[in-house]
C-alpha cells in the first residue's frame, strides 16, 4: 500500500493508488479493460497479501504446534499472530477464533457440533434442541446458512421456521421479532444479504433471541470485509466469514465462538492437533479454539489473511464502508431509473450495502451477463446460492454488481450504461 494512514473517506486519488496494489486490475481479459464488480463472490488480492504468503512459504514454512525445531517455532508464531490479528479485527479474543476451510465449513461446524451434543443427550440448556423446538432463519439466506440448519432440524426433530421476505426480497426487524418465540432455540441470519444488500439489525435480534435463551449464529461474509464489525458488541454467539472475500487467499474460513459456547460445544471433527490424551478407547480434547481445528491447517493462507487484515486496517474500515455505501446507492438509484430493470432489495435512499441485484424484464440474467462481459464487466449472474429467495422473487436468477474498496464511480457508471442497453440489444420492449 502506498500510504499507511487510514482516511475518513476514499478520494479518487487514493483509490487509484490502492488499485495499483492489485495486479489483476491491470489485466484485460477478452481484450478489454477489466471492470471487476464481483467482490461479493470473491475479492482480488493486493501484492502485500501475495508477498506475505510467498515469504511464509519460502522462508518459514513448517508444521505448527508440532516440531521442536526453530523453523516450526517461527511458523507457529506467525500462525498464532495471525489469529490475534483476526481476533482484534472483529473485537474478539484469540481463543474465540478458530480456523475453517471457508465460511460454509465454519457454519457446518456449529451445526454438526450441536447435532453431536444432542445425540449425546445434551445437558447444557444452551445446546439442547429437541422435537417441538424451533430453528429460525430468513427466506433470504445463502444456502450455507440454510442447509446446515435444515439438517440440524431433521436430526433433532426441531421445526425450521423462516422470516418471509416481501416482493423486493426485504424483511424487517418487526418480522424477526414476531417470529422469535419461547420455542426458538437458534436464530441464524446474514449480517448483510449477498443478494439484496439488506443490512440486518443484528443487535436487536440477538437481544430478543437471548431473552428466550436462543443461540444466535451470524453469517458475516458480506459484512466483515466491508465495514467495521465488533462481533461481541453485536451479541452473537457464533459467526463465520471467509478469507477470500476480504482480500485474502482462498481455503480459509474463520469461526467465531463466544468463550461460553466454545467451551460447551463438542468438536465436529476429530483427529490430530485437537487432543490432549488418546488411548485405544478414550480421548480428551483440547479447549477451544484448537478443539475445532483437527488436522493440518493452511498456515500460509492464514498468514496471507493476516496480511489482508493489516491492509484493510491501514486503509480504514470506516472509510471503506462509506465508500461502498455511496457506491451501493449509486448502483441502486441508477438501476431503478432504467426502464425495464427491476431492482431487488431496499429501495434507493434506504440503508443498503455496496451491492445491487437486478432483474431485466424479458432477458435472462445469463444473457445480461454475456453483454456485460463483452464490455469487460465482471458481474455475478445466477441464484447466488439463494434459490428460495429467487423463487420468492419469481425468477431463476438475477444479475449482481458488488463493489469493494478499489471500485470507482466510473466503473459503477459503466455498469449502468451497459445495463441500460441490454433490452434493446436483445430487441425486447420495442
Amino acid at each position: 500500500m502506498t500510504t499507511t494512514s487510514a482516511e475518513a473517506t476514499l478520494s479518487e486519488e487514493r483509490i487509484e493508488l490502492l488499485r495499483a496494489d492489485f495486479p489483476i486490475l491491470a489485466e484485460q481479459p477478452g481484450g478489454v479493460p477489466l471492470v471487476y464488480l464481483d467482490s461479493g463472490a470473491t475479492s482480488q488480492q493486493p501484492r502485500q497479501v501475495l508477498e506475505a504468503e510467498w515469504v511464509f512459504r519460502t522462508q518459514r514454512n513448517a508444521a505448527v504446534h508440532r516440531g521442536a525445531h526453530t523453523l516450526a517455532a517461527l511458523a507457529t508464531d506467525d500462525y498464532e499472530l495471525a489469529r490475534e490479528r483476526i481476533a482484534r479485527f472483529v473485537g474478539a479474543k484469540p481463543t474465540e477464533i478458530s480456523w475453517a476451510m471457508n465460511a460454509t465449513d465454519a457454519l457446518n461446524t456449529v451445526a454438526l457440533s450441536l447435532a453431536e451434543a444432542n445425540r449425546a443427550g445434551a445437558t447444557d440448556p444452551a445446546l439442547r434442541i429437541r422435537e417441538g423446538d424451533e430453528i429460525l432463519v430468513t427466506e433470504a439466506e445463502h444456502h450455507a446458512n440454510l442447509l446446515p440448519w435444515q439438517r440440524l432440524a431433521d436430526e433433532t426433530g426441531a421445526t425450521l421456521r423462516w422470516i418471509e421476505v416481501d416482493d423486493d426480497g426485504v424483511w424487517t426487524l418487526e418480522d424477526a421479532l414476531a417470529a422469535i418465540t419461547e420455542r426458538t432455540r437458534l436464530v441464524a441470519i446474514a449480517h448483510v444479504s449477498n443478494v439484496t444488500g439488506l443490512i440486518a439489525p443484528v443487535e436487536a435480534i440477538a437481544r430478543a433471541a437471548h431473552a428466550v435463551d436462543a443461540l444466535v449464529v451470524l453469517d458475516a461474509c458480506q459484512s466483515v470485509p466491508h465495514r467495521p464489525v465488533d462481533l461481541p458488541a453485536l451479541g452473537v454467539d457464533a459467526a463465520a466469514f471467509s478469507s477470500h472475500k476480504m482480500l485474502g487467499p482462498g481455503g480459509v474460513g474463520v469461526l467465531y465462538l463466544t468463550a461460553q459456547l466454545g467451551a460447551a460445544l463438542p468438536p465436529a471433527r476429530v483427529g490430530g492437533s485437537m487432543i490432549t490424551t488418546v488411548t485405544m478407547t478414550e480421548r480428551d480434547y483440547l479447549p477451544a479454539p484448537q478443539r475445532f481445528e483437527a488436522g493440518t491447517q493452511p498456515v500460509g493462507a492464514i498468514v496471507g489473511l493476516a496480511a489482508a487484515v493489516d491492509y484493510l486496517e491501514a486503509v480504514g474500515m470506516r472509510a471503506i464502508e462509506r465508500h461502498e455505501v455511496a457506491l451501493g446507492e449509486r448502483l441502486a438509484a441508477g438501476a431503478a431509473a432504467i426502464d425495464g430493470v427491476r431492482l431487488v432489495g431496499p429501495r434507493p435512499g434506504s440503508e443498503r450495502a455496496g451491492l445491487a441485484s437486478v432483474i431485466v424484464d424479458g432477458v435472462h440474467a445469463h444473457d445480461v451477463g454475456q453483454v456485460l462481459d463483452a464490455a469487460g464487466i465482471a458481474a455475478r449472474v445466477g441464484h447466488h446460492c439463494a434459490q428460495p429467495l429467487h423463487r420468492r422473487l419469481g425468477v431463476a436468477a438475477t444479475t449482481r454488481a458488488s463493489t469493494y474498496l478499489t471500485t470507482t464511480e466510473a466503473e459503477v457508471d459503466r455498469f449502468l450504461d451497459v445495463l441500460s442497453t441490454v433490452r434493446s440489444y436483445f430487441g425486447v420492449g420495442r
